[in-house]
This record gives structure tokens, sequence and C-alpha cells, in this order.
């Protein structure tokens, strides 16, 4: 009797151990994985960074090794970068229209998010239904109308020209949307009952609670107007009103100068780095948090 107790013993913890050992190697195979996926991530990234300190021999040269190190730092190329290019203008141009998009896109999107996830009205899911088609429509199918009624509007070659085509974005509306609906009824409710009116509900009781998807679509919206390059191509002939994209694209020429222009591709990724940084813990908390169920 004991022998088959010790015996059994013996059997659940050899079982046991085989599973951890399973759990583990599943485990490292996941980090491996993982890790392999960051690291050819991060290596465009890498390679930009060391070519913006590269020489123009080192450029070009043939092989893995000899192309990824360089044989001289020449910092010089950032230093031509920002004193041979307005690339001051052209940074604080990009950063006022993305401020302007993520303004107002936000503001918008949680209005008509909370609309559609908590107002009855006739008409509103054939209204959301039509917005998440237009999601679906690329932005060179509207290019052409989009440019004439701005031209109309005498808004070519401004930054109000730049910026209207992303005041609203559905996306947000959308991603606002999903995370109202995920908040009790009942703290609406309460609120409703001591009398306050739909927008003092959003105001005190639902957009304090929100903040996390907030710092989702501000993340997204202010990364979408910093990175945006074909409609600003489109409407802007003026170097002073050239966005950061823009004005990268136009260093290239016959001859382009490629250690400067990485180098300021390098800087025009450090606002972007930076803000992602400060904002990584809500921005995962929010991504976290936003349910993406109808």
């Amino acid at each position: 009797m004991n022998s088959d107790l010790i015996h059994t013993h013996q059997q659940s913890t050899s079982t046991q151990a085989m599973s951890r050992r399973e759990r583990s190697i599943r485990r490292g195979a996941l980090y491996a994985l993982l890790t392999a996926g960051a690291l050819l991530v991060l290596l465009p990234y890498v390679w930009m960074i060391v070519t913006s300190l590269k020489t123009e021999q080192d450029m070009f040269k043939l092989g893995i090794i000899e192309s990824l190190f360089p044989s001289t730092l020449r910092w010089q190329n950032y230093a031509e970068a920002w004193n041979d290019y307005p690339l001051g203008r052209w940074l604080f141009n990009t950063f006022l229209v993305a401020c302007i998009e993520t303004v107002s896109t936000v503001l918008t999107s949680i209005l008509a998010g909370y609309a559609f996830a908590r107002l009855r009205f006739w008409g509103r899911d054939v209204l959301f239904v039509l917005y998440l088609g237009a999601m679906m429509v690329p932005i060179q199918v509207t290019l052409i109308p989009s440019f004439i009624i701005v031209r109309s509007l005498g808004l070519l070659n401004s930054y109000e020209g730049i910026a209207i085509l992303n005041l609203v974005q559905f996306f947000g509306v959308f991603l606002m949307r999903q995370f109202f609906l995920n908040i009790p009824r009942e703290l609406e409710d309460a609120a409703r009952i001591d009398g306050c009116n739909w927008f003092e509900v959003l105001r005190r009781i639902v957009l304090p609670v929100s903040m996390p998807a907030v710092g989702v679509l501000s993340v997204f919206a202010f990364t979408a107007g910093w990175n945006n390059f074909l409609w600003p191509l489109v409407v802007i002939n003026k170097p002073d009103i050239m966005t950061l994209m823009v004005g990268l694209a136009s260093m290239r020429s016959e001859v382009t100068p490629w250690g400067p222009l990485m180098a300021a591709t390098a800087i025009s990724a450090i606002p972007l780095t930076v803000i992602y940084l400060l904002c990584q813990r809500l921005f995962t908390q929010g991504i976290v948090m936003t349910g993406m169920k109808g």
C-alpha cells in the first residue's frame, strides 16, 4: 500500500516537473520570438542612426560589417542638416499642424463618440455604419476633390489647408465610442438623477475615467499628423510652410546629401520617441482598457 502511494507520488512529481519544463520551454521560445521581432523592427532605426554618422565613402562600402560600422563618426552631418536646411522651421510647422489636428481630433471624437454610445437619435446606427465605411476609403480616392475644395477656399500654402483634412478622424470617433460603451451606465444614471444634463455627465463623470483612451487617441492623432506626407505635398509649394516629411523629401536631388538627410531623419524621430516614452504607461493602459466590441 505504501509502495503504491510512493509510486503515485513519484509519478505526480515527475508529471509536474515535466509540465514546468514544458512551460519554461514555451516561455523561452516565446521570448526568443518576441526578441527577434523587436530586433527586426529596430533594425531600420539602427541603420538610420549609423548612416547619419557615416562619411560619403563609408556609405557605399560593400560587405555587411564594413557597411554597418563606420570607420569614423561624422557628427558634422547633424550640423550640416541644421545649418544648410530650414530644419527648425520644418519642425515648427509640423509641430503646429500636428497639435491643431490632435486637439481637434480629440475634441470631436469625444463629443461624437459619446453621442453614438449613449444618446438615442434618429439614424444613429446608420450614421455610425457610414462612419465605419468612411474609415475604409483611402485618401487617394478623395485627394482631388479635397484639393479642389481647399483651393476654392483659398487655403493653399497655409497651416489651415494642411490641417483641415484631419480635423475630424473617424478612427477617433470609433475608438472613443468603444471605450464609452465599457463605462457602467450606473455612474451616469446617478449623475442624471442628481440633475446633471448630458454635457455635465460627460464632463464630470465620463471624461475623468476616460483619460487612458484620450491619451491613446492623442498619441495616434499626433503621430498621424507628424508623419503625414501625401496631403501636405499636394497643398504646399512654399518652403516656409513645408512640414518635416515634405522638407525631407525636398532634400533629395541629383546629388543627394545622404549623411545630412539621414541626420535630419534621425532628428525627426526624436519628438515622437520622447512623447511615446512619456505617455507609455497611459498609452498601454488605454490600449488594454479600450474594448473593441460593438
